[in-house]
């Protein structure tokens, strides 16, 4: 057992060392780009959200 995890933990450095990591720039500008996007998504899950609920506040007045 100890054997299969030394060779774990060997191959997984092996395979870090081939990463290709962004640099600093890339990294900003991909996180720009994730908050930007989540941020969109959110009003427009909020937006939905009310239009369904002053719907359904109409369809309860009606009733």
């Amino acid at each position: 057992m100890i054997a299969r995890l030394m060779t774990y933990l060997r191959e997984t450095a092996q395979e870090m060392k081939r990463v290709s990591w962004p640099s600093v720039a890339e990294l900003k500008e991909s996180t720009v780009v994730v908050l930007v996007t989540v941020f969109v998504v959110t009003v427009l899950l909020f937006a939905a959200d009310k239009v369904l609920d002053l719907g359904i506040q109409q369809l309860i007045a009606l009733g």
